[in-house]
């Protein structure tokens, strides 16, 4: 018999099987393992953090002064999407990230359609950049629909599993 099955029957033939009879442990005790030395990551100091945030700015800041204004605007809106995007995916509890990862099908989709924009390009540097995009973008949408599809088979009921 299965001892998780018989823990849980409480009726079977007719006659009532509960409660289960204790369980027969036929583990082992384990040897003692020897003691393992534990060394400790230093932590940087709340200073030292601050600084090599202030480098980052510094220099984020430095390479925006000299960009052309349509990068900048890029660049505020990708920082922008950065910082949302983390806060958003960081308070997901992680039961739910599969099912986040399967509505990133969309984000992808519009990537993929954005790319097939820039492959109309005259420069062929932008092409192959382009058909790169499309490419990746496109392996994130189907291996996010095979995730979502495995996802959904574990919810039906049948033979269709």
């Amino acid at each position: 018999e299965d001892v998780v099955q018989r823990a849980v029957t409480v009726v079977k033939a007719g006659e009532i099987t509960w409660p289960p009879p204790p369980i027969q442990v036929s583990a082992a005790p384990q040897a003692a393992s020897p003691v393992e030395v534990v060394v400790e990551k230093k932590k940087m100091s709340t200073q030292t953090k601050s600084m090599f945030i202030g480098l980052g700015f510094a220099a984020a800041f430095a390479v925006i002064s000299f960009a052309p204004p349509l990068l900048q605007q890029h660049f505020l809106v990708l920082s922008l999407a950065v910082v949302v995007g983390f806060y958003v995916i960081g308070k997901v509890h992680h039961a739910l990230h599969t099912p986040l990862m399967s509505v990133t099908n969309a984000i992808s989709g519009i990537v993929v359609v954005a790319a097939i924009l820039q492959v109309t390009d005259s420069n062929s540097l932008i092409q192959i950049l382009a058909a790169i995009g499309v490419l990746l973008a496109s392996i994130n949408v189907f291996g996010g629909f095979a995730v979502t599809r495995r996802m959904l088979k574990m919810f039906t009921k049948g033979e269709s599993r």
